[in-house]
């Protein structure tokens, strides 16, 4: 996503970084440049005139135009206004006093809202929450066994009263929720191919029988323009509390997500990222930002590491570390966790200076990690744990094992080996002490 927008405001920046000393002149002709750039990602019209407006207004001011280095001072600007157009902050769910938190998940058929009704549950169960999913689509063909596949998968329980009313059904939900300590209930309603009399007059008993705490609508973000359009008539009808932009992995040019928010008022709370039933991310608009400018999202790639570290496994790590006896068992599980964060270009792009798409067409092996495991995995316990003894029979058994060649367990033994070299190195004086003892180890690999 924002591939082309990104390399279009590079382009419109350089011509910045190629002066010493800007002009009001020389500032509007960039502007000009950054307006192509947002209207070719399809941002609302209305938003980009008045984006453009206000960077215009703050980058030929004197503190600007007389900076030594005026590019970087523009550059800065547009951050902060993209920041503000996407929101300003994150805005996460609103968490009912009393319990249960009543969700109503609403959208156009084809937006992903029954699979998101099932990653947001997913999401807040990882947070301790007890959610139920209900199923209230009674209209759309395998709709209801859609969300008992999805919910058997996070392991969520679906309320399910086949194709009777989804008025009722909602109301009955929510009293079963309050009876059985469900705290939150997510309710996945029907969807139309386009917005429509009918589906709104339902929806709207739904939430006049519920009194949902929010309503969030999944929009496709794919769709460009037509998302924001969509936004607009169910915030009018409905008064939307907030948005979940799906599918923004996909080759969308972004227009949605700095359109959505100007037009609703309504903030955008989340995000589909892929197919996987965890692929989904709060919504930060400082981060969306700095993405988009190439700045990278340091701290998501954190978040994601955080959530798949496993302290005990650590602090076994830890030990073997300050022993030296680092093993290709321990290899296998730093690999492990590596691939639960995602794959390499989704990782890779959340760098600094990687802008978005910049790795579209290099060749990444994302097989590679799973060739890995494979070889590994075809070795014995005494070989897993003593390397050494790997010789060349053993690494020909293990290439067939594996499925694969010889001179890719060759290569493997190779980055073990100088692994291994640089943990030496680490343990032999660059690893510090905290004050209780504690080794500090500068890197997980």
């Amino acid at each position: 996503m924002f591939s082309n927008l990104s390399d279009k405001l590079s382009a419109a920046f350089k011509k910045f970084r190629n002066k010493g000393k800007l002009t009001e002149a020389d500032v509007k002709e960039g502007m000009r440049e950054v307006k192509l750039a947002l209207l070719e990602a399809d941002v609302n019209f209305k938003v980009v005139k008045e984006f453009v407006k206000r960077v215009t207004e703050r980058a030929v001011g004197s503190d600007v135009l007389e900076s030594l280095l005026p590019a970087q001072q523009i550059v800065k600007i547009v951050n902060e206004e993209l920041v503000t157009l996407m929101g300003g902050e994150c805005s996460k769910l609103t968490i009912a006093p009393k319990p249960p938190t009543v969700v109503m998940m609403v959208g156009l058929q084809g937006s992903g809202k029954t699979t998101h009704s099932a990653k947001l549950a997913s999401h807040y169960k990882k947070q301790g929450k007890n959610p139920i999913l209900v199923a209230c689509d009674i209209y759309r063909p395998a709709a209801i066994d859609q969300l008992k596949v999805v919910g058997a998968k996070i392991n969520v329980p679906v309320f399910d009263r086949g194709t009777q009313s989804p008025v009722k059904t909602s109301e009955e939900a929510v009293k079963y929720a309050e009876k059985n300590g469900y705290d939150m209930v997510f309710i996945d309603t029907a969807g139309r191919l386009h917005v429509d009399e009918v589906l709104m007059d339902e929806l709207g008993s739904i939430k006049e029988s519920v009194n949902p705490t929010e309503i969030i609508l999944v929009v496709d973000a794919m769709t460009g323009q037509d998302a924001v359009n969509v936004a607009a008539s169910f915030n009018e009808k409905l008064d939307i509390t907030g948005v979940l932009l799906s599918k923004l992995d996909g080759d969308t040019r972004g227009g949605a997500a700095l359109s959505v928010r100007h037009v609703t008022g309504k903030p955008i709370k989340f995000v589909g990222t892929g197919e996987k039933l965890d692929a989904l991310e709060p919504f930060y608009p400082d981060r969306m930002a700095s993405r988009i400018l190439g700045m990278g999202d340091i701290l998501t790639l954190i978040e994601k590491a955080e959530q798949e570290f496993d302290e005990k496994k650590a602090a076994e790590l830890e030990k073997r570390l300050r022993e030296n006896t680092f093993t290709l068992n321990d290899y296998l599980d730093q690999f492990r966790q590596i691939k639960k964060m995602g794959s390499i270009e989704e990782i890779m792009a959340m760098l600094p200076g990687v802008k978005p798409g910049a790795l579209k067409d290099a060749k990444i092996d994302e097989k590679a990690l799973g060739r890995t495991e494979a070889i590994i995995l075809s070795m014995t316990e005494k070989e897993r744990e003593h390397p050494n003894i790997i010789n060349g029979s053993r690494r020909k058994r293990i290439a067939k094992g594996a499925g694969t060649t010889v001179e890719e367990v060759n290569r493997l033994m190779k980055q073990y080996e100088q692994m291994n070299k640089m943990i030496k190195q680490f343990s032999g004086g660059f690893m510090k002490r905290g004050k209780k003892g504690r080794m500090k180890i500068p890197f997980q690999f």
